[in-house]
């Protein structure tokens, strides 16, 4: 491939169109909104970006195999309030008491999976159920109550300002997406799910455990949820059970806007980290600029409801544009 072809590739994906829409947003609202490039907005951002990119991460890793997980913001929840209980009422060590809270967040993904590939019904209908079980057992267990006696470690790097602007939480997504970037381009398992998740059918004809993918991809999605969670009571300095919002709905719109946004196939077996960062990017310019234009928070989610739609009709209009010319072939 010649470099003029390379970058004619570039300049027709996703990801650029994402990155100049990016630029062009930040200078209009550089203009229109005043205090937008502040120092304080610019921190505000960052910490939204990295919050709602894992989230995003970790929607798109069951979005892989053509399926949903409407349980993500309760899982998330149930593995941050698991963490605060090891850490304010057993006294366990961060590192320990995190570690167990991303082993939470995996086994109730896990649960999702193995549901899903044993009664055969569609990932939307049983994570709508469990994500009432998983929420509703966290809240009797726990009595409503939250943890606000967090370490001072903890609620000190989710306050941090590097370079006097930047959210540390931003880091942990970068992270996060490049751990995913090498599994799903450089190892045989993120190969295995992808090609899972573009036709099952063929993939088991082909000697891979499918269901066994299925549940892995559920289980990840679950153990990147349980960071998410940690990350959002670092953001408020304590670990409620409402910080998802009732059920964990709050984490919906941001878990399917980034990743579809950014290229990832509703239909399964195609996914894009970098699209999936750069989608959560555009939704925080977008959402911090109608703010900071003073519009109400019902305009604000009408028009990224009107986003979503549009990214999932181009992507489908795109599906059916590749049909068409592969039977003209």
């Amino acid at each position: 491939m010649t470099v003029q072809t390379r970058l004619r590739a570039i300049s027709r994906s996703n990801s650029f169109g994402l990155f100049v829409a990016i630029l062009v947003f930040v200078a209009a609202f550089h203009l229109l909104a005043n205090g937008f490039t502040s120092k304080v907005n610019v921190y505000s951002i960052t910490r939204s970006i990295g919050i709602d990119g894992v989230i995003g991460l970790a929607m798109m890793t069951v979005l892989v195999t053509g399926g949903l997980n409407l349980a993500l913001g309760a899982i998330g929840v149930c593995s941050a309030m698991g963490v605060g209980w090891a850490l304010q009422t057993l006294g366990l060590p961060i590192w320990f008491s995190m570690l167990l809270g991303v082993l939470l967040g995996t086994a109730l993904g896990a649960i999702n999976g193995l549901i899903v590939v044993t009664t055969r019904l569609h990932s939307f209908v049983v994570t709508l159920a469990t994500m009432s079980i998983f929420f509703g057992t966290m809240v009797l267990l726990s009595g409503s109550n939250g943890f606000n006696e967090l370490p001072h470690s903890l609620t000190g790097f989710g306050r941090m300002r590097l370079f006097g602007m930047v959210s540390p939480l931003l880091l942990v997504m970068f992270v996060v997406a490049a751990v995913l970037f090498f599994i799903y381009r450089y190892t045989a398992f993120g190969r295995e799910m992808l090609a899972a998740g573009a036709n099952p059918f063929a993939a088991k004809l082909s000697g891979l455990p499918v269901e066994r993918l299925f549940v892995s991809c559920h289980a990840l999605c679950g153990g990147i949820g349980a960071i998410a969670g940690m990350m959002a009571s670092l953001r408020n300095g304590a670990i409620v059970p409402s910080m998802a919002g009732p059920l964990g709905a709050d984490w919906l719109l941001p878990a399917f806007l980034a990743p579809v946004l950014g290229g990832t196939l509703l239909a399964g077996g195609g996914i894009s980290v970098l699209g999936a960062v750069l989608g959560t990017v555009f939704i925080a310019v977008i959402s911090s600029g109608l703010y900071m234009l003073q519009l109400g928070e019902f305009w604000i989610q009408t028009a990224l409801g009107l986003v979503l739609l549009g990214a999932i009709l181009l992507e489908r209009g795109r599906a059916a544009l590749a049909l068409a010319r592969s039977t003209r072939r």
